[in-house]
């Protein structure tokens, strides 16, 4: 927990994550929904470095919600004449309730991750992790990476189409690695996400929207 305060403090110091920093003055929407829990975040971006918001994460099968403040730091972007790289640093400092019937109150809970991708106008490679410490409703490492593909080259306006599949990594569950064959539909301020895990059966449905 020391760790993941330290990361949270030198977030925001080091400037004064569908792209987890917008446009400056921008606000975002996203909705993740995978096989451990349910999330939303509304985040502001005040610089083209960093943005900052209120995440709120269910976990289903332990029954306990974390509510958390999540500053994202832009680390690194590169730029090579047909492809763009990104590395981002994310963190969230709240509280984690018991609901469902959990008994267990309240605590103080947080996370730190990392978020990285690299992409063409048809090629695609992510990695996510985050290691979350939850205090007595206990902690957890998950692992994200990602390969995608897109069919056909669309212009700014036309509806895009990735054919992509995720292997996620979470050391604590009994499937401790899944295969989630996904696809992605982006137009605009819109994305969203729909797949389905193939070993740990459960939908996977992602929404982001810009504005």
């Amino acid at each position: 927990m020391r760790t993941i305060v330290l990361l949270l403090v030198l977030l925001p110091c080091t400037v004064a994550m569908a792209r987890p920093v917008s446009y400056v003055g921008g606000w975002t929407f996203i909705e993740e929904s995978n096989r451990q829990s349910t999330a939303a975040l509304l985040h502001y971006t005040p610089s083209p470095k960093w943005s900052v918001g209120l995440r709120s994460e269910s976990y289903r099968k332990d029954d306990y919600l974390l509510t958390a403040l999540q500053p994202t730091y832009l680390l690194k972007r590169w730029f090579g004449r047909n492809h763009q790289a990104n590395v981002y640093l994310q963190g969230g400092l709240g509280v984690a309730s018991g609901n469902s019937g959990n008994p267990l109150g309240s605590t103080t809970a947080g996370y730190a991750g990392v978020l990285a991708d690299w992409e063409t106008r048809r090629h695609f490679l992510g990695y996510t992790a985050r290691y979350t410490d939850a205090g007595h409703f206990g902690d957890n490492f998950m692992q994200v990476f990602r390969a995608g593909w897109a069919p056909y080259e669309g212009d700014t306006q036309d509806l895009h189409t990735w054919l992509m599949l995720e292997i996620d990594h979470r050391p604590e569950t009994h499937d401790n690695v899944t295969v989630t064959p996904l696809l992605r539909f982006f137009r605009g301020p819109a994305l969203l996400e729909l797949g389905f895990n193939i070993v740990d059966p459960s939908p996977l449905i992602n929404f982001t929207y810009r504005f």
